[in-house]
């Protein structure tokens, strides 16, 4: 087993005013050789927008581009059409292709809004730009992992990439095991809320970890604690 440890306090970190955006890979004007990717996943941005504010339209093309709301209200606007909002328990998936527009506002004026945006490398490039959407029972990820992301599954969005992202809510003392899907992929482990150890290492509210050359992993939960995994491709 390998692995890699992101401490929350290491991330880059941009303040826009409007925009308070924490970078675990090198994103915009952040920029760290050693923190480039890992494996296919490319970003992973935690960002806060203010009442009313957000991203105009923009280009992207050739990556699986990942919503995931924390709390608060996105409104989604693309070149496909689609007018959308999601929301806590939403998970979204754009693959961009061949190329799109799109567009992210905190759809209300008087509260913030916190998602995770995490870009992940295709698998296949120039396909035709596809969106997926779908909102999670949070029930069915207590004191266990429920698959929200999968190229295969047809109860998770569906990403151009052998990649799976799963949710999970556990309560203190419980052990949280995860099989890894292929002999190929590591995981990357976001810690969302609470304390873990994995591997004789503790994990506090918004460290990362990176996992691999091992068939699966073995979780500790020390506090009640929210965990976001991504089994994802080493290579890309």
């Amino acid at each position: 087993m390998k692995t890699i440890i992101h401490k929350a306090a290491t991330r880059g970190h941009a303040n826009h005013g409007w925009l308070d955006s924490h970078h675990t890979f090198s994103f915009a004007n952040y920029y760290d050789p050693e923190r480039v990717h890992f494996g296919a996943l490319r970003v992973l941005n935690d960002d806060i927008v203010d009442g009313g504010m957000g991203f105009g339209k923009h280009p992207h093309d050739n990556m699986e581009i990942i919503s995931i709301p924390l709390s608060g209200d996105l409104e989604h606007k693309d070149s496909m059409g689609n007018t959308t909002v999601i929301k806590e328990n939403d998970v979204q998936v754009m693959s961009a292709g061949t190329g799109l527009f799109h567009s992210e506002y905190n759809r209300n004026k008087e509260s913030k809004v916190n998602f995770l945006q995490i870009w992940v490398f295709p698998k296949e490039r120039n396909i035709k730009p596809k969106y997926d959407q779908k909102t999670y029972d949070p029930n069915d990820r207590i004191n266990k992992f429920q698959k929200v992301v999968s190229p295969n599954d047809p109860n998770a969005v569906w990403i151009n990439q052998d990649a799976h992202f799963s949710l999970g809510n556990f309560e203190a003392g419980q052990k949280a095991d995860y099989k890894i899907s292929n002999p190929e992929n590591g995981v990357y482990l976001f810690l969302l809320n609470g304390k873990i150890k994995i591997n004789g290492e503790n994990l506090d509210i918004r460290d990362g970890m990176g996992i691999w050359e091992t068939a699966q992993i073995e979780i500790e939960i020390l506090e009640q604690s929210e965990i976001l995994l991504m089994d994802i491709p080493m290579e890309n």
